[in-house]
């Protein structure tokens, strides 16, 4: 996924993904295929960070203070994230003007 679009565009969770936190770890399940993805805490907040902004640079930017790393690498990371998550059906991302 191209950088230059996933910045643009806001991150939800579809209808068929749940997921569950637990004290170490976040566990992100695709109900219609079964694949997950564990999370550790500071990617449980990298997600909630996508969903809660209206695009990852404006959740780079709520995290840039909170994580204490500089906000290119935030971003990059984000990406990251969000690639692996799409990959396995467990995250999507919309037009920000359409959300």
């Amino acid at each position: 996924m191209p950088p230059e679009i996933v910045h643009e565009q806001r991150a939800r969770i579809p209808e068929h993904v749940v997921h569950r936190d637990f004290e170490e770890e976040t566990v992100v399940l695709n109900l219609e295929t079964g694949q997950y993805h564990g999370l550790n805490i500071t990617a449980r907040r990298m997600l909630a960070a996508l969903i809660e902004a209206d695009s990852i640079a404006v959740a780079g930017a709520l995290l840039e203070e909170e994580l204490g790393a500089p906000r290119s690498r935030i971003e990059r990371d984000l990406v990251d994230l969000s690639d692996a998550l799409v990959a396995r059906g467990l995250l999507e991302f919309d037009d920000a003007q359409a959300a």
